[in-house]
């Protein structure tokens, strides 16, 4: 029974050395085969390290580009935030200086009987209606100067022949 292990051992030993040679034989026939690459041409591995760096290259460049956006777009957001909100604070200024020269007006004997139409851009006042007589008309334009932000007048208040 040794004797037959033995020689199976044996029989698989030399089986695989001759599988071993074969092998080695077609890799020297397959190099043998091969057409090297000519005098100064890029190898497959040289080009495939060429283009996986070309590759790296462009990603690289891409993020750099896309983070450029980013930012950029980051800063025209901020600008029209900011734009947007000085906007809105100067409409509630607005709104505020105009009902403060109305109040003004209302308080005035002479004014508060009669219908002065206030407007307001840019603290700039805009006075319309009819005034009962030229004091009364100047008066308005003192009034409206007045009130805290307002930057100028336009009193087109006209004089009532009337009263």
């Amino acid at each position: 029974m040794k004797r037959t292990t033995t020689m199976s051992a044996a029989a698989v030993l030399l089986a695989s050395l001759a599988l071993a040679a074969c092998g080695k034989r077609d890799e020297m026939q397959t190099a043998q085969n091969e057409t090297p690459p000519a005098q100064g041409s890029p190898s497959a591995a040289d080009q495939a390290g060429q283009a996986a760096r070309d590759a790296g290259d462009a990603t690289s460049k891409a993020a750099r580009d896309a983070a450029e956006a980013t930012r950029q777009a980051a800063a025209e957001a901020r600008d029209a935030t900011k734009g947007a909100a000085d906007q809105a604070s100067n409409k509630v200024a607005d709104a505020l200086i105009t009902t403060s020269v109305n109040a003004e007006l209302a308080k005035d004997p002479k004014l508060s009987s009669v219908h002065i139409n206030v407007d307001t851009e840019g603290g700039r006042v805009a006075l319309r209606g009819t005034a009962p007589d030229q004091a009364a008309k100047e008066r308005a334009t003192q009034l409206a100067s007045g009130v805290k932000g307002v930057v100028s007048v336009d009193n087109q208040l006209t004089v009532d022949k009337q009263g």
